[in-house]
Order: C-alpha cells, then structure tokens, then sequence
C-alpha cells in the first residue's frame, strides 16, 4: 500500500449535530495535523466540516477544501483553507476529491455523506478504486447501517465479501490506525 499523505473526510456540515460528534471531528482533525496527513473534504466552515478542517489546522496541518461553485454564494466556505478547489458541480466535486486522496474517513452525516461514502463503497466493489475506506461510528451511529448491508448480504443482494470492501471503526484514534496500515485485498466480482 502507497503511504498514506492525504485523506478526504466525509461529514456532516449540519449545525445541529451534537457535541460528541463535533468532538470525534475535532480529534479526527488534530490526529491528522500531527501525523502530517493532509484534509481533504468538502471546504465547508460549519458543521463537522468546520470542526475536523480547524482540528487539522490547531495541529500545523494543510487543508484542501472542495466545493462546488453553488456553494459559493451561499458564504459556507472555510477561508482559513490552505487551497480551495471551486468546482462547477457535486461529481465534479467528488472526481476532485477522490483524484487527491489516498484514503477515506466516513464521520456521521446526512444524506450526501452517506451519498458519498455509497459512491466509493460501489468504485470499491467495482474495482475501480483498492483505496481504503472507514466509517467512525461515534455513539454507534452507523450501526443500521450496517445492519442494513448484512441484511442486503442475507438477501442475496450483494456477496458477503462486500462487507470487507469498508471498516467501521468507534473512533478517530482506530480509523487513522486501520487506514495508515491497510492492505487491500481481492475485491469480490460484482455479480453472484
């Protein structure tokens, strides 16, 4: 595996969540920094966006924000970003993000986190992409959904190997560990 210098985090950018989770973006954050991992993510100040790309910068590091041109008029962006990518839309926004990273970190969020997370999970299963992928589960956020994937597997809807293709892991500390020491393995063949 590659060394790991750049990470794109997906999260929330809602205000409303609550503070366990703007403390787990926050660490994230200040995990990288020290590490000399570079952020890569959607170039919001608010929500979870704002904390985890201010938690990499509390700790000397550099922060490269992607957002869609749309975005732009709305006064979200995170002016402190070492770069800022402007993109015309939201696939050209996730090409960008995934072009210039080696790893993703899924955090809690709505539905364009899981959005997005669900685009790499199908690249991963396509083999179209062996980068790691790893969803922090603060206070078990994530639990239906994965849930929902072992019940798709009972189904018949997708292999049980799929369930290898992403990690879940409780915190930051655990997520930078599995994604700094991964090894891809054979991605299962799409159909059954």
């Amino acid at each position: 595996m590659k060394e790991i210098r750049s990470i794109c985090v997906f999260c929330a950018s809602s205000q409303s969540a609550g503070e366990a989770f703007r403390l787990a973006a926050t660490d994230l954050g200040r995990r990288m920094g020290r590490k000399g991992i570079n952020l890569i993510y959607g170039g919001a100040s608010i929500g979870l966006m704002g904390c985890v790309a201010r938690g990499v910068h509390e700790t000397g590091g550099k922060v490269v924000g992607v957002l869609p041109e749309f975005f732009k008029v709305k006064d979200i962006e995170y002016g402190e970003a070492d770069e800022l990518i402007v993109t015309r839309d939201m696939r050209e926004r996730k090409a960008v993000m995934d072009q210039r990273s080696d790893a993703f970190i899924v955090l809690p969020g709505g539905i364009g986190t899981l959005e997005e997370a669900m685009e790499i999970l199908s690249m991963k299963q396509l083999r179209l992409t062996r980068k790691p992928l790893v969803f922090v589960n603060t206070n078990n956020f994530y639990d239906p959904l994965i849930a929902h994937m072992r019940e798709m597997v009972d189904l018949k809807f997708t292999k049980r190997e799929t369930l290898e293709l992403f990690a879940t892991r409780p915190d930051a500390e655990s997520a930078l560990d599995y994604v700094l020491h991964y090894e891809p393995s054979a991605a299962p063949g799409k159909w059954l």
